[in-house]
This record gives C-alpha cells, structure tokens and sequence, in this order.
C-alpha cells in the first residue's frame, strides 16, 4: 500500500488475483446462494462499469488519456468495452512498452500488424530458443490483455537471411580478350 492508503500496482495485482480465486470458488459452489452471489457480482461490475463510462463522458481529452495510460484503469475500461482507444492503438502501446523489457535480453519486438483479430508481432531473439518461451508467451499474455477482443497473437517468422553468393575467383580477375578469328 501507498502513503496515502492507495493501492500501489502490486497490491493491485494481488487483489485482481485474489478476486479470480474467490469469484471461481463461488461459481463452482452448488446451490441457489452461490448463484445468487455470482449474479450480484455481475450487478455490482454493471454498475462500476456504468460510473465508470460516466466519469470517462466528463472527462477531458488529456485525463481520458491519464487513465488510458494507467494500467489499472485501462484494464478497466477494456473490461467494461468502454475503451475510447482502437485495438490497433492498444497493441501498439503495449507493444511499446514491452520492447525495452525484451531489447534488455538481447532481442526486439515489434507489431507487424492486426490482420483478422490476430495480432502478429515480429520476435526476434538471440540466443536458446527455450529461453525465449517464456518472453513469448509474456508477449502473447500482454497483448491479450491490452485487447481482450483479439482472438489470438501470432509471431511472424523473421525473413531469412541471404546466403552470400558464391562467386568464383577465377571469374573476379581480369581476362585478356581473345581476339576472335576470322571466318
């Protein structure tokens, strides 16, 4: 927690956990009082996402941009479909912020485009393959995250390299023209 009795972003992602466990305890829990407790939990997400769509129509263009930029208001708002921003501008973003993460490892990603509700993002890696799974799959998981709307991430395989021709050295070094004979 913050100075002020704020959530700091861990403390945020804790309770977004915790809540997934509780809310998956209760709706595998049998019987008329789990149901109801579900369904007050859609009531009560309802109407956040109602204040939360108010809040978004009186707000100014730079503080709609401050909360799409905030992690948590913008899951938010991706959340509730009420997201001012495209899903291109979304992917991109994200993918802006995790190229730093993955140029640290020695690599660099980069959006190639959203073809179909398929986000496809360039990989490039050096090094163990299987160490990159994970960088891959966080990639996958961020992107998902920032457009829950898409329907998958695919990575597009990197163009291959040119092998250098071969040319002969025999065909580098000057040849004296033959003169030619008459017929």
């Amino acid at each position: 927690m913050s100075d002020h009795g704020r959530l700091d972003a861990p403390a945020v992602a804790d309770r977004l956990s915790r809540i997934d466990e509780l809310l998956g305890q209760v709706e595998a829990a049998p019987g008329p009082t789990a149901r109801s407790a579900v369904e007050a939990v859609r009531a009560l997400t309802e109407v956040y996402g109602e204040a939360l769509a108010r809040v978004l129509d009186h707000a100014d263009e730079e503080s709609a941009g401050r909360m799409t930029e905030d992690d948590l208001l913008g899951h938010l708002l991706v959340l509730h479909a009420i997201h001012p921003d495209p899903v291109e501008r979304r992917v991109a973003r994200a993918v802006e912020r995790l190229r730093e993460a993955v140029r640290e490892r020695g690599g660099d990603l980069e959006l190639d485009g959203i073809d179909e509700d398929v986000a496809r993002v360039r990989l490039s890696t050096k090094g163990c393959g299987s160490s990159w799974s994970g960088v891959e799959e966080a990639v996958r998981e961020t992107l998902l995250a920032a457009a829950p709307e898409l329907s998958g991430v695919e990575r597009v395989a990197e163009p291959a390299e040119a092998a250098p021709a071969f040319v002969p050295l025999g065909a580098l070094t000057l040849r004296h023209a033959q003169p030619q004979e008459a017929s």
